[in-house]
C-alpha cells in the first residue's frame, strides 16, 4: 500500500544541512573574494529598488523647494546674494595671503601643500539599526570612489567609506562606535584620538593627561596622521571635561561639527596618493587597500604614529567585514 505523505529528512538535519552551507559560503567569500562578482551584480538589480524607496522624500523635498511662497525665495535670494558678496571679499583676501604664502614657501625651499579633489554625493538610504551609524550615498567605482574615502559636508569631517559597490558606497558615521579619527587641538596643536560613542551628538577623546592644556570651547580639527583623514578639516568642538583626581586621565567629551543626522549632500575627498579619475575613465575599486596598509579582517588596521610610535586597532562592523575606522593614540 503507498503511503499518502512521503516522509524527507527531518528538519534538524536540514537545518544542520544549511548551516554548513552557509559556513562554507561565509569562508569562501572571505578568504578568497569569489562572491565579489555576485555582490556587484546584486547592487546594479537593487539599485533601482533602494531609487523607488528613497523617491517619496526625492519628492517631498521636491515639492517643498518648488512649493514655497514667492516673498521667502525673494529673502533667500537677498540672503544669497549678500553672502555671495561676503564671500567673494573674503577670497580676495586668501588669494592674496595664498600668494604670499607660495612666496614663502619658495624663499623656504619647502614642499607646497596639495589641494584636495571632491565630488558632491547625495544621501540616499540610512542604516535604519540605532548601534549602526551607517549611510549609503549614490556614488560608487563607476565615480571614482574607492575604500576608505573621507566624507565631509559643510561643517566638517562626517565619515568615511567603508564599502563601494559600482553605483553606490557605504559609509560609516565618526559617530560609529567602530570609529576613531585622529584629531589635534587647533589652539594648541594637543594631538589625541576622538572615538565614536553610538550616539551622533558627542564624541569621546580618552588618553588625555590632567595637564594637558585643553579647555571647553576648543575646536578640534583632524590631524593628518594615519594618511586617512587629510589635515586641518574641522571635527569636533570640545563641550564636556571631567577632571577626576582618582582617575589616571581626564574625561573629555566633544560634539561633532558636521550635521551627521541631517546632511543631505556630502562632498568625497580625495586625499594625497589618490587621484580624482577623469570623466568616462573608472578606476579599481580595491586600489587602496595594500595603500593605506589596512588587514582584511574584523579587527581593522594598525597605523603607527611616528611621534609616539604606538598603534591603536580597532574593529569594524559584522556587515561590512572589510570596514576599517583609523585610529593613533598620540595623547601620551
Amino acid at each position: 500500500m503507498q503511503t499518502l505523505f512521503l516522509r524527507g529528512p527531518s528538519a534538524t538535519l536540514r537545518m544542520v544541512i544549511l548551516v554548513l552551507l552557509s559556513l562554507a559560503v561565509m569562508t569562501v567569500d572571505h578568504r578568497w573574494k569569489h562572491l565579489d562578482a555576485v555582490r556587484n551584480t546584486l547592487s546594479y538589480l537593487l539599485y533601482p529598488v533602494e531609487y523607488l524607496v528613497d523617491l517619496p522624500i526625492r519628492l517631498y523635498y521636491w515639492g517643498e523647494e518648488n512649493l514655497s511662497s514667492q516673498r521667502d525665495l525673494i529673502s533667500e535670494n537677498q540672503q544669497l546674494k549678500d553672502m555671495q558678496l561676503q564671500n567673494r571679499v573674503q577670497l580676495q583676501k586668501l588669494d592674496i595671503l595664498e600668494k604670499e604664502n607660495e612666496r614663502l614657501r619658495k624663499l623656504l625651499s619647502a614642499t607646497p601643500k596639495t589641494t584636495e579633489d571632491h565630488l558632491i554625493a547625495e544621501i540616499v538610504a540610512v542604516d535604519v539599526d540605532p548601534y549602526r551609524h551607517f549611510i549609503v550615498l549614490n556614488k560608487g567605482s563607476s565615480d571614482g570612489v574607492y575604500k576608505g574615502q573621507p566624507i565631509i559636508d559643510a561643517h566638517g569631517v562626517m565619515a568615511q567609506v567603508v564599502y563601494v559597490n559600482a553605483l553606490s558606497s557605504t559609509a560609516m558615521l565618526i559617530s560609529d562606535v567602530s570609529h576613531a579619527i585622529p584629531v589635534q587641538i587647533d589652539r594648541t596643536g594637543l594631538r589625541s584620538v576622538a572615538f565614536g560613542t553610538g550616539q551622533t551628538d558627542h564624541l569621546d577623546l580618552k588618553h588625555i593627561p590632567h595637564n594637558a592644556d585643553i579647555r571647553v570651547g576648543d575646536k578640534l580639527i583632524s590631524s593628518g596622521l594615519g594618511g586617512r583623514f587629510p589635515r586641518h578639516y574641522p571635527v569636533a568642538m570640545i563641550t564636556k571635561i571631567d577632571r577626576n583626581t582618582g582617575e589616571t586621565f581626564i574625561e573629555v567629551r566633544a560634539e561633532p561639527l558636521a550635521q551627521l543626522d541631517t546632511s543631505r549632500e556630502v562632498l568625497l575627498v580625495w586625499t594625497h596618493g589618490h587621484e580624482k579619475p577623469m570623466p568616462g575613465l573608472e578606476e579599481p575599486v580595491d586600489q587602496t587597500d595594500e595603500q593605506s596598509g589596512e588587514t582584511d579582517a574584523d579587527t581593522g588596521a594598525a597605523d603607527t604614529d611616528a611621534d609616539a610610535g604606538e598603534a591603536v586597532k580597532e574593529t569594524a562592523e559584522e556587515v561590512t567585514e572589510e570596514a576599517t575606522g583609523e585610529a593613533v593614540d598620540d595623547s601620551e
